[in-house]
């Protein structure tokens, strides 16, 4: 009986929860304002988040050349702003210009790719490769240049929204200061609001969080920047065309744990295609390349296993947040999870461990 009575209240727990969300979704519109300042903040946070982790580093470094937080802090800051002030002068030049050509020049890009897989349908080249009915890849290069539209619109309404939400620009920098001097503090404040019992347990829990974080976040930025590296190098000795553009695409998306890799070899293949086939076929070849030596030289090297997530649970992640909140929740949700995972690791050792084992 006693079983029966926890069961039916659980099962009253997920009702009234489901039935919140129902009610949530028909009077949605009551919450955009609030989900509009979330993103406001949530999005200043997490840069600060991300680039605390990066240059924390740096900052223990300085200190232990006896130098004080705050100057240390501000001397980062000034190295950051002239590497910025190099990029911007720099990179950002040729790339602003690809960019912007890369989307101008993609009606007359996909006539030509159009042109050219007509060109090896009529020669027999995809029938070999493809036996049978090929007339799904007749239309092709109209499900291409849909997904291209989409894809410029995403862009340009996210280089929209970061524009008009200039406060994460000037918010940023100031949570990352507080972060990056008093980021100790915060975690021995938290450890006060528990109970005197609890506080050994919650200074455990937010140490394997920081240090779960750190691993992941610098480990995963020198793998993709290493795999930019080589990427950028091959496209460049195959004469690729907008070879800065599409690796920086490449590095970004490769946050997204092996969806990423998969989603920027797409446009690389296509436009190698539009160049020459055999630009299209070394593409591919360098993309395989680089990823065999980021999986089986670079990421044993740096990464290792800092997290300890299954394949499956990842690839379940990825395409569940991927649906519902796109491409940010895409880099995200590894993170995330892994917070997740510890507190709920330690809430059920504390909390449910002796109840559930004793059933």
């Amino acid at each position: 009986m006693n079983q029966l009575t926890k069961a039916l209240t659980v099962g009253k727990a997920v009702l009234l929860v489901l039935a919140i969300i129902y009610v949530g979704s028909l009077v949605d519109f009551i919450f955009e304002p609030l989900k509009s300042l979330t993103g406001m903040i949530l999005i200043p946070l997490l840069l600060a988040a991300f680039f605390y982790y990066l240059l924390r580093p740096l900052v223990s470094l300085l200190e232990k050349k006896r130098m004080h937080r705050t100057p240390a802090i501000l001397l980062i800051y000034v190295v950051v702003a002239m590497l910025i002030l190099a990029f911007w002068g720099g990179v950002w030049p040729p790339l602003k210009y690809q960019l912007m050509n890369m989307i101008n020049n993609a009606p007359a890009l996909f006539n030509l790719l159009d042109a050219k897989v007509r060109e090896l349908e009529q020669s027999g080249f995809l029938a070999k490769i493809f036996p049978g009915d090929s007339g799904l890849l007749s239309h092709l290069t109209e499900y291409l240049n849909k997904g291209f539209n989409l894809l410029t619109n995403y862009v340009s309404g996210l280089f929209s929204a970061v524009s008009n939400f200039a406060i994460v620009l000037f918010t940023f920098p100031i949570l990352l200061f507080y972060m990056l001097k008093d980021g100790e503090k915060f975690g021995r404040v938290i450890v006060r609001i528990f109970p005197k019992r609890f506080r050994n347990r919650a200074r455990t829990i937010l140490k394997e969080i920081d240090a779960a974080l750190n691993s992941y976040i610098l480990s995963r930025v020198m793998v993709n920047v290493a795999l930019g590296i080589l990427m950028y190098l091959g496209f460049l000795l195959i004469g690729l065309p907008y070879a800065l553009v599409l690796t920086l695409v490449a590095v970004i998306m490769n946050f997204i744990p092996y969806f990423g890799a998969i989603i920027s070899a797409i446009p690389i293949v296509i436009f190698g295609l539009i160049e020459s086939p055999s630009v299209g076929i070394w593409s591919l070849v360098i993309i395989l390349l680089a990823q065999q030596i980021q999986d089986n030289i670079i990421q044993p090297l740096i990464f290792g296993k800092s997290l300890d997530i299954h394949p499956i649970t990842t690839t379940v992640l990825v395409l569940g947040v991927g649906n519902l909140f796109g491409i940010i929740g895409m880099l995200i949700i590894v993170p995330v999870y892994t917070v997740f995972k510890i507190l709920a690791k330690h809430t059920y050792h504390v909390f449910l461990k002796e109840k559930w084992e004793g059933l």
